[in-house]
């Protein structure tokens, strides 16, 4: 009796260990996907839970996929402090906007290209976890928008509004004055009889 009570233990916890692993593991949280216009700059924000305390090896790591598929590009890279990448697109052009201690990982990119357009990738580890989501945010960046395409949209739009005000005052004139009219005829109508 006593074996198959013990076997039965060893199979609960040969089922809920790797439960455990699994949820010891550092969850990543970005927003999916931003769009931003060309020559801004732009948060790109990641946070993360873990279920170990934040430790002195916590690491955090961005890297970039360009449209095109072709190889990764780091971005940027912190442990115990902020490292800038040497070389590449980012070079110069990456800052670290995170705060350690309330678990954000954010950076900023500065003046956004096309070229930036594809997916960023943040990857966190806090030791003793080690494994965990990696966090995605899918950019894109769009051209500005000319300001006589806006100036062009205003004055529709603005159009379009007087244009409806006037007509709703027109029938409620009317409307009036029809009603003025009938109570007019009606009192008429009294009158002689």
């Amino acid at each position: 009796m006593r074996g198959r009570a013990g076997a039965g233990a060893v199979l609960v916890l040969g089922v809920q260990l790797p439960a455990l692993w699994l949820a010891a593991a550092v969850e990543v949280y970005t927003s999916k996907e931003v769009v931003a216009v060309n020559g801004t700059n732009q948060r790109l924000k990641c946070t993360f839970s873990s279920s170990s305390p934040i430790s002195q090896q916590l690491s955090v790591t961005w890297n970039f996929q360009p449209e095109d598929l072709s190889s990764h590009e780091p971005v940027f890279y912190y442990l115990k402090q902020p490292y800038q990448p040497p070389s590449g697109r980012f070079k110069e052009r990456v800052t670290w906007d995170g705060n350690i201690e309330r678990n954000d990982v954010s950076i900023i990119i500065w003046n956004l290209q096309p070229t930036d357009n594809g997916t960023f990738t943040c990857q966190v580890t806090n030791w003793p976890d080690v494994y965990g989501t990696i966090g995605e945010v899918r950019l894109q960046v769009v051209q500005k928008v000319n300001f006589s395409e806006i100036h062009f949209l205003a004055i529709a739009i603005g159009s379009a509004s007087v244009l409806m005000i006037i007509v709703v005052t027109a029938v409620i004139i009317c409307r009036q004055r029809r009603k003025k009219a009938q109570e007019k005829r009606t009192e008429v109508a009294d009158t002689e009889l």
